[in-house]
């Protein structure tokens, strides 16, 4: 963003003291330890701190300016500040602002399990024939989402924007600021159940995301059941995506490699794929990113050479190689029952080694039933017949009771992740591991 001062002041029709149009703003932080020359800061109160306490250290560390909420007492008088009856509305006013004058192409993308994947995958697509941009790390909310959009440059072609909620309403409001051509809906799942009541209220709370779609194209889990009637009652363009022959993007073949996965896509796009990424669900994740790459207009032979490169963020099946030898796939950012069984169900098809163990952390956000989806993973466990099981936290007690009984792995249950430090200190080198846990649980720090 390259803005004046005053531009900004204009797009939030507010009154404002010393701002000049020499001055440019660069970039948006509500994060007073992280201003830099040319910010523009924007001050949050909370319960325990007030940020306008920060703002003349904001300007002195290179802020052009700060917003200042009016009835906050004291404004300094001698600071360039812009006055706002809210710092979260003026946040989002300015970010639709902005989208309005760059207009990018903007791709969102939600659901319960493998965003931040398909949003990776889409971006790794288009990146070497499109200037792209995504969402960095998990500002994905009615804060993240208008930074991200506010700190686009403004010379971006496509925006791949996350969005997450807890809430019913929620994407709604996000896809009504970023205004996308396409949509994508990985899957639906069970996190936020404690919220939302129902995997049903899920699937509407994730299908709010067709609310701010600008004559574009929903690409959605054409395996789910819950999303269909959703479709089929808006009159929304919408091609699905999944394993079955009826969806528009079907997979036919998928096979594990050594590095990664390989795959064969039938329907409206035709082709064999591979990448350096782990997981036949991946290769699910793939198909909005090859569908949306088709609608652009790219070749099948342009997608094959940029998913060949393609990356994901870290702790997502992210390979890790330790001294002992031993190859740990840390999938540890996060966890719910589905994503859960399809990263077990990966590792019991993974056969390039033969000696495996499993780490795994309490999922957590499930609500009433929580420790019957703990025990439910019983069966998937057993498929991948490990050697050893090492099971973290309170929930997965149930899991491990379970096992007991029908498993013939070494079982071992702890409520102290710590209590594991070390344990790939081990001779460990022709094993395979694989970290998986709610976020909350950390399991990575388990890792030398």
């Amino acid at each position: 963003m390259k803005r004046t001062t005053t531009q900004l002041q204009q797009w939030l029709q507010a009154d404002s003291q010393y701002l000049h149009d020499e001055q440019i703003a660069k970039r948006v932080v509500i994060d007073s330890r992280i201003v830099q020359e040319g910010d523009l800061f924007i001050p949050f109160r909370g319960e325990h701190s007030n940020g306008h306490q920060y703002v003349r250290q904001a300007i002195e560390d290179g802020a052009v300016a700060s917003l200042w909420l009016k009835d906050e007492p004291n404004p300094p008088t001698d600071l360039p500040l812009i006055f706002v009856e809210d710092s979260e509305l003026a946040l989002q006013q300015l970010a639709r602002a902005y989208r309005e004058e760059i207009n990018p192409v903007v791709i969102g993308v939600t659901g319960s399990n493998g965003k931040t994947s398909t949003k990776d995958l889409i971006t790794a697509t288009l990146q070497p024939y499109f200037k792209v941009q995504k969402t960095e790390g998990n500002f994905n909310n009615e804060l993240g989402l208008p930074l991200t959009i506010l700190n686009l440059d403004e010379d971006v072609e496509v925006a791949v924007l996350e969005m997450g909620m807890s809430g019913f309403g929620e994407i709604s409001f996000l896809s009504k600021m970023a205004k996308p051509r396409f949509t994508v809906i990985t899957n639906i799942g069970e996190a936020h159940m404690e919220a939302l009541g129902s995997r049903e209220g899920i699937a509407r709370a994730k299908f709010e995301i067709i609310d701010g779609l600008q004559d574009g194209v929903l690409f959605y889990d054409g395996d789910e059941p819950l999303l269909q009637p959703l479709v089929d009652q808006t009159d929304v363009r919408a091609e699905s995506f999944g394993y079955r022959e009826r969806n528009r993007h079907h997979l036919v073949a998928v096979e594990q490699l050594e590095g990664g996965t390989a795959f064969r896509v039938e329907g409206t796009i035709h082709g064999d794929f591979e990448m350096n990424i782990y997981g036949e669900y991946q290769a699910k994740n793939a198909l909005p990113a090859l569908a949306i790459g088709h609608a652009l207009g790219l070749s099948i032979e342009q997608m094959q050479s940029a998913l060949k490169t393609a990356k994901l963020t870290a702790m997502r099946m992210e390979p890790v190689y330790l001294e002992t030898g031993a190859l740990v796939l840390n999938d540890a950012y996060n966890a719910a029952p589905t994503s859960m069984k399809a990263a077990l169900n990966f590792f019991a098809n993974y056969h390039h080694r033969e000696k495996k163990w499993l780490i795994l952390g309490d999922m957590l956000e499930l609500g009433e039933e929580e420790l019957t989806y703990h025990a439910d993973l019983q069966e998937a466990v057993k498929m991948v017949k490990p050697e050893r099981v090492y099971l973290v936290g309170e929930r997965m007690k149930a899991l491990a009771e379970a096992l007991l009984k029908m498993c013939d792995a070494e079982i071992v249950h702890t409520l102290e992740k710590d209590s594991l430090k070390g344990l790939f200190s081990e001779s460990t080198r022709e094993h395979v591991i694989l970290l998986k846990g709610s976020r909350g649980m950390a399991l990575e720090t388990l890792l030398p």
